[in-house]
């Protein structure tokens, strides 16, 4: 991504509209967490393809994981439906299967 106006737009896979601004890419996600930086790929492919979709605790969001990608077990992305398009707001890894998860 180049600028701070550019932005990757994806759809989830129901359909909805999502987008990642370069913003929250470089000054969110990698500033907190800096294991992600190679793995924007594996965020998108979480988001257009994910084996498991819960809500967030928080109303308007929802959470894509997607394991054997990234630099953990899992996969996390975070997705806001506060606005539209839907924008990626949280991307990391974790060990933990997720709360709802059923293998």
């Amino acid at each position: 991504m180049k600028t701070s106006r550019s932005r990757l737009r994806l759809g989830d896979p129901d359909g909805r509209s999502i987008v990642l601004l370069e913003r929250i890419w470089e000054k969110k996600i990698i500033r907190g967490h800096p294991e992600m930086s190679r793995y924007l790929p594996a965020v998108l492919a979480t988001v257009t393809d994910p084996q498991h979709i819960e809500p967030d605790p928080r109303t308007g969001r929802s959470r894509y994981y997607r394991s054997g990608i990234g630099p953990s077990r899992w996969l996390l992305v975070v997705v806001s439906f506060e606005q539209q398009p839907g924008r990626i707001i949280i991307a990391l890894a974790t060990r933990k299967d997720p709360a709802r998860w059923k293998p």
